[in-house]
């Protein structure tokens, strides 16, 4: 299973990025999957999470302004990501499993960098 995350880039405070995580060898069906983040300094926290049963766990530093989604046709874990703020940057990943959400993840991908700056 090979997971590539892009999209990633530099915004102004406000501004607004689209994440999307593409697989090989994995198809984006019911298991649980979901978007981290790692900023500088901290440890990986996860921002968003969608389970078997298409029950999404938001964080709420993020609730209302990211949207995490399922792109069936194209294969595709997408994370629209709207109203950015400074404390919102660092590395985002993508991530499944093979079960619930309670099993944690499987597969990670490698990140893409989110930079929000005036």
């Amino acid at each position: 299973v090979h997971l590539a995350e892009s999209g990633g880039g530099s915004v102004q405070p406000g501004g607004s990025l689209r994440l999307s995580c593409g697989a090989s060898g994995y198809t984006f069906g019911t298991q649980c999957m979901g978007w981290f983040r790692q900023s500088p300094g901290k440890e990986r926290e996860r921002i968003v999470s969608i389970d078997r049963d298409g029950t999404t766990d938001y964080d709420p530093s993020v609730k209302g302004r990211f949207a995490i989604s399922k792109d069936v046709f194209a294969n595709k874990l997408i994370l629209q990501m709207n109203d950015l703020q400074p404390e919102d940057q660092g590395t985002y990943y993508c991530a499944v499993g093979t079960s619930w959400c309670q099993y944690g993840m499987s597969y990670w991908g490698e990140g893409t960098l989110v930079t929000v700056s005036t």
